[in-house]
Order: C-alpha cells, then sequence, then structure tokens
C-alpha cells in the first residue's frame, strides 16, 4: 500500500508542477482525490504552483484538498454549499477516509455509529464497505462483530496531521518521550542493583572456596602419619589417598 501511494503521489506531484493554469491544476486534484491508492495529500501544500488558485473561481478546490486531507463525509455535508461537487470515486475515498479517520481515534466503532457517519442504511451494506474498501485496500485491519454490532479496530493507517493537531500530537510525543525517559532510568537503576548483586555472589562465593581450602589445609596439618595404614613403601601414596578420601567428604 506504501509504495503504490508513494507512486501515486509523485505521479500527481509532476502533474501538479506542470500545470500552468487554474483549470488544468482543479482537474489534477479532482483526478488525484479520485485515486484508488492515494490517501495522503499534505505533499501538495507545499507546492508553489498552487498557489495561483487562491485568485481564482477554482480556490474552492483547494478547500476540497484540505477536506481530504483533514476532513470526513460529514464536514463534506456540512459544507457542500461551498465546495466543489463530489464524483463518485471521491465519495468513495471521502468515505474510506472517515472510517480511517474513526479507527484512529477510537478502538471499537459501533455499527449504529458508523452507519450515521457513512450515511449506510443497513447491516450488511456497512460490513461489505468495510470489508471491500477498508480492509481489502489496506486502510483498517479489525475484526467484525455481529454480536456486539461493532468494528473491532486492530490496526488503522495514517492520515495527514491537521495543523490544529498539531499541538495534541507534540503533547503525545512529549507526554511519550518523558514516560520512556523514565523507564530508562528505572531500568538502570536494575541494572545497577542486579550487577551489585552479582559482585556479592562472587564474593559470597571466593569466600566460601577459601575458607573450604584453609579447613582442607588444616586437616592436612592436623591428621598425623600414624593415623595412617601402614602400606610399607606406599605410606605416602597411602597418606594421599585417605586425605582425599577425607577431603571429599567436605
Amino acid at each position: 500500500m506504501e509504495q503504490m501511494q508513494s507512486q501515486a503521489m509523485e505521479h500527481f506531484v509532476i502533474k501538479t508542477i506542470s500545470s500552468f493554469s487554474a483549470n488544468v491544476l482543479a482537474s489534477v486534484l479532482v483526478e488525484a482525490t479520485s485515486h484508488r491508492n492515494l490517501f495522503i495529500f499534505s505533499d501538495f501544500f507545499s507546492l508553489s504552483s498552487l498557489q495561483q488558485l487562491k485568485a481564482t473561481e477554482n480556490c474552492v478546490y483547494l478547500d476540497m484538498l484540505q477536506l481530504f486531507a483533514y476532513g470526513t463525509w460529514s464536514d463534506y455535508k456540512n459544507n457542500a454549499g461551498r465546495l466543489p461537487q463530489l464524483m463518485p470515486d471521491q465519495i468513495l475515498k471521502l468515505k474510506q477516509l472517515t472510517v480511517l479517520t474513526l479507527a484512529s481515534t477510537y478502538e471499537v466503532l459501533p455499527y449504529d455509529q458508523l452507519m450515521q457517519e457513512l450515511d449506510v442504511t443497513n447491516v450488511s451494506e456497512l460490513q461489505d464497505f468495510l470489508i471491500d474498501e477498508c480492509m481489502y485496500s489496506g486502510l483498517v485491519r479489525g475484526k467484525l462483530d455481529h454480536l456486539r454490532q461493532c468494528f473491532v479496530v486492530q490496526f488503522a493507517a495514517c492520515r495527514d496531521l491537521s495543523p490544529a493537531n498539531l499541538g495534541s500530537m507534540i503533547q503525545t510525543l512529549s507526554n511519550w518521550l518523558s514516560a520512556s525517559e523514565n523507564l530508562l532510568v528505572v531500568l538502570q537503576e536494575e541494572i545497577i542493583l542486579t550487577d551489585a548483586r552479582h559482585e556479592i555472589e562472587k564474593l559470597k562465593k571466593k569466600c566460601v572456596e577459601q575458607n573450604l581450602q584453609e579447613v582442607k589445609n588444616n586437616l592436612v596439618k592436623a591428621v598425623p602419619i600414624t593415623d595412617y595404614v601402614s602400606c610399607g613403601k606406599q605410606d605416602k601414596l597411602c597418606k594421599g589417598f585417605v586425605l582425599d578420601n577425607v577431603l571429599a567428604l567436605i
């Protein structure tokens, strides 16, 4: 999806830059907002060639572009009087974007809410739209819950970030950064404590080994030669044999 969208955007950006009349630019914007693989439109706003639309009767196509970048089907219905009449493919696209906006905001979307937002009259039509136009296109992933009559969102693609929402997005990212930094401090403290425990265990082990060796040395010194079984010329070997068995019990 991302690759097809990138290719479509590149195509329309080139067409926009090479358009030298307001009518052609308006036509390019209609084509772009109708394209089945294009759901991101903010790149258009950085093109200086679009500025020539502002002083013409085609300025409404800039408003139309903003609608597809940030708006929903309800926004269009509320402002239809000052926007160009949408083509069927544009209506489909705007309804897809409406689902995307809702899915990015809520984890559970009741069927009643979706039918109202999309002007869909029955559940069967709604489910077909969600499956055929939203899930198969890669915009959203989720589960159609027939029992609860809702769509459970598992994934939603990104839409253009509205300038009006930039402040809240910055705050969200700042909160996430702060929480991450706090978590990092906690993890670093845990690492330090773990290393300290490990060093303590090493010292304990070393101390035990030293004490054990000292006990062994004292045993060797404390056992007199007369306590060993006489083995003739093998006294030393017998002594070693007895000590080894005694030390093995420690």
